[in-house]
């Protein structure tokens, strides 16, 4: 119903485990190492506990996926079964055939048989049990008896129990000491953080065919409170606020949407702070307005600052000087609540001389300031500012595409990052920009150039310099950028690599370190430490491993292709020398 709306091919969200959005957290990679060093020579029983949809049986399939071509695997999803049925599911799932109404020991002396086969054969045999905390005692006592069966080196079956936490208790009771202690890893999955969450948000949409956030930061933040990091949840809570984003005609997705989602989706009601009496809430409005008129008319005094020479000719390109003081109304509103009481006893006074306070107050801004006020509302949508990064490449939106797919069909791609002022100028590429108003509200623009602390930032028809100060106050924290990829990226770098690459990888960090490249012919202590800071200090994993995110960034360093903020470091100018760009 959305999906045309939101550019998407497909509904993101659905809680169904479909494998194309598989997304693996640290938290996920981890249980998922947990899992494979558990299933080593020795054998064992293997744990992997957590919260409902907390992505358990997601770290399960992706394990079976890695399991080596030799490994015959079980996998009961019903473990509410007695031991007679569960060994009887056992070998169904391993294609052991038994007779009519077989006894326990039939069915444990064929399951031997088959497991000495496997192993004379040179293959595996694995178990995997979800919701294993409705197992009964007395069918994990089977079990253990059925891993019984070894060989001087390892045992023959492999078990991985999966379950909520429950399972911990469970497997705590006198009766299954011995069990327990045949436990070789342990692993409990956590939920999502609020930085995790919004990866899984942006991966699910990339992969439903949309590069461009859809999620504001305020509403991953909203996310995680309703959620708990629950991927589950998230999904539940997402799609319902896509639908009521359809329903406004509105992106992006912001933070009461969300609120409304869970309303829905959880059954809670969302707590609305009670409305002020009305002749308090009268004073606030006029303390609120008075502040403003007094705020402005300083404004007028003097408290706005020159534009310099070069600024001044900027402006008369279409370029103005936007340079917003840092107190707000509010602020000052303390200043005059005495004044602002002395007069509460007449609402309809009031509200008539605050309506002629905002009148005076708009009269007296200077006319930068209203160019200013009047750009950032006509910059509320995204679209706008999407069109302005592509006419910087040359480029214009395709109809019936979003940007990101335009940028895609014109050889172009997208990069979204969380970040600050650093971040920005450091990649040093033009952006479209997450922006906020006074009140909060968002809105968007284009940074096209900087000149030292200043950046020019364009809002709809409009370019004006704003300077650090300014940029800082409004940033909501996420930025994206178009850039042109190399015809050819490998997967990753890392210890495994070709000699080649490796060198490759040595040279890109000492370039863009502005140092001297070393001769390396394999993946050292050295070449590891830096590609750990360079992944540290741009908020990437430092896993020393240069993955697809990492060879973005290094990258997006080495281009030379495409408009920039201001003229590149003499350290960045050339290619680097090797195998080519990756």
């Amino acid at each position: 119903m959305y999906k045309a709306f939101y550019g998407l091919s497909d509904n993101p969200f659905s809680i169904a485990p479909n494998p194309h959005y598989l997304f693996l957290s640290d938290r996920h990679r981890e249980a998922l190492a947990h899992l494979t060093y558990g299933l080593g020579e020795t054998g064992g029983f293997v744990l992997l506990t957590g919260e409902v949809g907390t992505g358990k049986t997601t770290v399960s399939r992706c394990l079976l996926n890695q399991l080596p071509e030799n490994t015959d695997t079980a996998f009961i999803l019903n473990p509410s079964l007695t031991e007679l049925e569960l060994l009887a599911t056992l070998c169904d799932e391993l294609g052991v055939h038994y007779g009519e109404s077989p006894t326990l020991k039939q069915l444990t002396d064929k399951l031997s048989q088959f497991l000495l086969a496997n192993h004379e054969k040179g293959r595996n045999t694995v178990l995997i049990i979800d919701e294993a905390q409705h197992l009964r005692a007395e069918v994990l006592e089977q079990l253990r008896l059925l891993t019984n069966l070894e060989t001087d080196t390892k045992k023959l079956l492999q078990v991985i129990l999966i379950g909520q936490p429950e399972l911990q208790q469970l497997l705590k009771r006198q009766e299954l000491r011995q069990l327990a202690q045949r436990i070789t890893a342990r692993y409990h999955l956590l939920p999502l953080t609020q930085q995790e969450i919004a990866l899984y948000v942006q991966h699910r949409l990339q992969v439903a065919g949309r590069h461009e956030p859809l999620f504001h930061r305020s509403a991953i933040k909203t996310l995680h409170q309703y959620s708990g990091g629950i991927p589950r949840l998230i999904n539940l809570l997402c799609e319902r606020a896509l639908m009521a984003g359809y329903a406004q005609s509105k992106v992006p997705i912001d933070a009461n949407m969300v609120r409304t989602a869970a309303s829905e989706v959880l059954g809670e009601e969302i707590k609305q702070r009670k409305l002020l009496w009305p002749a308090t809430a009268a004073t606030l409005i006029l303390a609120t307005f008075a502040g403003a008129f007094y705020f402005f008319n300083l404004q007028g005094q003097g408290g706005i600052a020159q534009a310099t020479t070069a600024q001044a000719n900027m402006a008369q390109t279409g370029a103005v000087q936007a340079n917003e003081p840092s107190a707000t109304g509010a602020q000052l509103a303390n200043q005059n609540h005495s004044q602002a009481v002395q007069t509460q006893t007449q609402p309809q006074t009031q509200t008539n001389l605050a309506s002629r306070q905002v009148e005076e107050s708009n009269a007296s801004l200077s006319a930068d300031q209203r160019i200013l006020r009047q750009a950032i509302n006509q910059s509320r949508s995204i679209d706008t500012a999407y069109a302005a990064i592509l006419g910087l490449w040359d480029k214009a939106p395709y109809v019936g595409l979003t940007a990101c797919q335009s940028a895609k069909q014109q050889g172009l791609d997208c990069f979204q990052q969380q970040g600050n002022w650093h971040s920005l100028v450091r990649l040093n590429y033009p952006a479209v920009v997450y922006l906020q108003d006074e009140r909060g509200e968002p809105f968007y623009g284009t940074v096209v150039s900087r000149q030292g602390e200043q950046l020019l930032l364009q809002l709809a028809e409009q370019q004006l310099w704003v300077d650090r100060d300014w940029f800082t106050r409004h940033f909501a924290g996420t930025f994206e950028l178009l850039w042109q990829a190399p015809s050819y990226q490998p997967k990753e770098i890392g210890r495994g690599s070709a000699p080649a690459q490796i060198q490759w990888l040595e040279n890109a960090l000492a370039q863009i370190q502005n140092k001297p490249a070393r001769l390396v012919d394999y993946f050292d202590a050295e070449l590891e430490q830096s590609l750990m800071d360079f992944q540290r200090q741009h908020g990437l994993r430092a896993d020393a491993i240069a993955g697809s995110q990492t060879l973005v960034q290094l990258n997006l360093y080495l281009s030379d292709k495409g408009p920039r903020l201001q003229e590149q470091q003499a350290g960045l100018q050339g290619r680097v020398q090797g195998e080519g760009r990756y």
